[in-house]
């Protein structure tokens, strides 16, 4: 130890990988067709995973996926696995059963995703995280109810997304119990992006004279977008229509109004899954799997009582 503190000696991670011994990198890897420098979520799940990895000790070495179907951009990923430039990896905004990815976890590396489902699906190098987003639905569609609002519309994510499926049917099931009627012309077509919400909230303002009283938005971006969207067409919020987000973003309480939304924990769920993978890669007993965020009800100022 003396001859190593004395010459600064660095160990070679490249010689280490051909002796058989780990980098202590994790691969990050965010599957994105957008500008991800201005998605607040998608940052905050990448500096999570960043600094809890640091805390462990271990490098993260990032990825942009622009293309799941870009042979070239799948192989750049692959590789990284296969060349053992990373140990193990956190895929965010992936679809549910993406192919490559599934191939890394039959190949048994210790692989993390956020959002995904998929039943019956229990190899131990899969560690999955996700949002109660069934829950989160009763929170909403149950705060809306006790304020009186029968007539509830909500703008959708991305059905390709188990999230968005996920939130859709607990919507369903949430207005059921309350003996609510889903009217399908009020259920729109979206993603998770702002300018999502804004399209979908102008498009509804167009196509339908009877309007419902609330609009459950499927993250707290989509729902900045249908503000902006009710607010150019004159309407004002919670006055002539009530709004509820999901995520409780960084922005949502200093927003005008300050957004009414379903808290999920994402910090301490991106550090979930970052122990969970490391855990893998050390190869610690009794490392968990699965992690599920547990949600909570925000009241701000954009949903009010009627009748």
């Amino acid at each position: 130890m003396e001859v190593i503190d004395a010459y600064h000696y660095v160990p070679n991670l490249s010689a280490q990988v051909l002796a058989g011994k780990g980098t202590r990198t994790i691969g990050l890897f965010v599957i994105e067709a957008g500008r991800v420098s201005g998605d607040m979520l998608t940052n905050l799940l990448l500096a999570s995973v960043v600094e809890h990895a640091s805390s462990r000790g271990y490098y993260v070495l990032t990825y942009i996926i622009r293309d799941t179907s870009d042979a070239d951009s799948v192989r750049g990923v692959k590789d990284a696995f296969y060349q053992r430039r990373v140990d193990g990896g956190v895929f965010i905004g992936a679809a549910n059963e993406e192919p490559f990815i599934e191939a890394l976890i039959a190949d048994g590396f210790p692989v993390g995703v956020v959002d995904q489902h998929l039943p019956g699906r229990s190899e131990g190098n899969r560690i999955v995280a996700n949002f109660d987003n069934a829950y989160g639905m009763r929170l909403a569609v149950g705060y809306l109810a006790e304020l009186g609002h029968r007539e509830i519309g909500i703008v959708n994510g991305d059905m390709n997304r188990y999230s968005g499926v996920d939130k859709y049917n607990g919507f369903l099931v949430a207005m059921r119990e309350h003996g609510l009627e889903v009217r399908e012309r009020w259920v729109r077509p979206g993603s998770f992006h702002e300018e999502d919400g804004y399209r979908a909230t102008r498009k509804l303002l167009e196509e339908e004279r009877q309007l419902p009283t609330a609009m459950i938005m499927a993250n707290d971006s989509v729902a900045f977008g249908g503000i902006r969207a009710l607010q150019e067409a004159g309407m004002s919020v919670p006055e002539d229509m009530s709004v509820i987000g999901f995520d409780d973003h960084a922005l949502s309480a200093r927003f005008k109004p300050a957004l009414t939304t379903v808290a999920i924990d994402f910090g301490e769920m991106m550090s979930r899954l970052t122990d969970y993978v490391i855990g893998r890669i050390e190869g610690t007993e009794g490392t968990e799997s699965r992690y599920m965020s547990r949600s909570k009800l925000i009241k701000r100022e954009s949903c009010r009582p009627i009748g």
